[in-house]
């Protein structure tokens, strides 16, 4: 199995992953190709960032304003395959539903020049499908800090539309300094919410077969300011990840604080979280709270259990082997009472046999809440729609 591990410790854009991608062994001319079928051609030249050499994509595009509508049928009419322009469709309509979230209404997309964040996106998409990778997992992302100017003056790093995309993932973060600036755009937490989404996983054990570094436009001699990428190769008995577990029991804890501690554990970056019934010392009830962590967060994690329920010990069973299934996710359109609506699905395969279809609950909900209808009942016939339409390309 071949994992890609992307590590944005100075932050992230879109030229910065498909530069590092590019120099990890993505397919070069496919990458030129597909942006160049929607601007110029990219220039990818070799420079230098405080000592270490990386690639540097510059689109070339001229700053435009673009409705979400229009960036869509742009990132439809280039040249690639039909996994590529949803990946690539799937970034912007992250995008854009943060900026309906800040804005109540995106008409255009106020914090990325539309043809330039076009070419990115469906660059970084090309590089990583022609990687042919079985898993990536993302390190934590530096944001950085202080003010920046955009669209509506100015205001502190990182963007809010950085913030609201990162705040519907699973991407852990690391706040930074005044000094820093803007390290995160939206447009690169944007592809790295998605790449997480469609294939994340946890670390585990392999052989090095290439290393990356992709540029940033500035140029500072405190810091280098690339994202580096790495590709491990796992044999077969390895297939999977590594992962970490912790536990603790609590017998004097109610059920709004559980709750709420696992709402926060979640949010800090834990992969599960369950709460198990148990039988205690003294015939006491209680909770087993068992938490799956990926490798280098387990010590955040302990402290919010600790911190939320007051327990005095956390128990760490680290490097626990997770079978992990090949997945991929796709929008689904569906029709109910004359509604139709694009659903975003998540499959998962073993081998060629897709044995799980699954609607995003949050989506279904919506839709739900908006035709007064159960949730089970949308959820059914969203998947349902899948199931059928796995079976037409079969």
């Amino acid at each position: 199995m071949r994992l890609l591990i992307l590590d944005p410790f100075h932050g992230a854009a879109g030229d910065m992953i498909t530069g590092a991608l590019l120099d990890c062994g993505a397919d070069r001319k496919r990458v030129v190709r597909v942006m160049a079928s929607v601007v110029e051609d990219p220039a990818i030249d070799v420079v230098d960032r405080a000592g270490i050499r990386a690639l540097k994509v510059e689109t070339r595009a001229k700053a435009t304003k673009r409705t979400p509508q229009e960036v869509l049928e742009k990132v439809r009419s280039a040249e690639e395959s039909p996994e590529v322009l949803d990946m690539a469709a799937r970034i912007f309509h992250r995008i854009a539903a943060a900026e309906e979230k800040i804005h109540g209404e995106c008409t255009h997309f106020h914090e990325v020049g539309a043809d330039d964040a076009i070419a990115d996106v469906l660059g970084a998409c090309t590089a990583y499908h022609s990687l042919d990778v079985d898993g990536v997992a993302i390190l934590p992302l530096a944001l950085g800090g202080g003010m920046i100017s955009g669209s509506h003056g100015k205001y502190p790093a990182p963007a809010p539309a950085t913030l609201e995309i990162l705040s519907g993932s699973d991407l852990v973060v690391r706040p930074g300094n005044t000094d820093e600036g803007e390290l995160c755009t939206p447009t690169g937490a944007a592809i790295l919410a998605e790449f997480a989404a469609v294939h994340g996983t946890g670390m585990r054990e392999g052989t090095i077969a290439g290393i990356g570094y992709g540029a940033g436009s500035r140029d500072s001699p405190r810091a280098p300011n690339v994202l580096r990428a790495l590709l491990l190769e796992s044999p077969p008995d390895l297939a999977g990840d590594l992962v970490e577990v912790l536990e603790t029991n609590v017998d004097d804890v109610d059920g709004e604080v559980l709750s709420a501690c696992l709402r926060k554990l979640l949010k800090s970056g834990a992969r599960d979280v369950s709460l198990i019934p148990c039988l205690m010392k003294k015939g006491r009830s209680g909770y087993l709270i068992r938490v799956v962590a990926t490798p280098g967060t387990s010590t955040e994690l302990a402290a919010v259990m600790a911190t939320e329920t007051g327990t005095l010990g956390v128990r760490c069973m680290p490097s626990v082997h997770r079978f992990v299934a090949e997945r991929f996710q796709q929008l689904v359109e569906a029709e109910i009472g004359g509604d139709r609506r694009k659903i975003a699905v998540k499959f998962g395969k073993i081998g060629d046999r897709v044995f799980s279809i699954k609607a995003e609950f949050d989506q279904v909900r919506e839709w739900a809440e908006d035709l007064d209808m159960p949730v089970r009942e949308v959820k059914e016939i969203v998947e349902n729609v899948a199931w059928n339409l796995l079976g037409k390309r079969s």
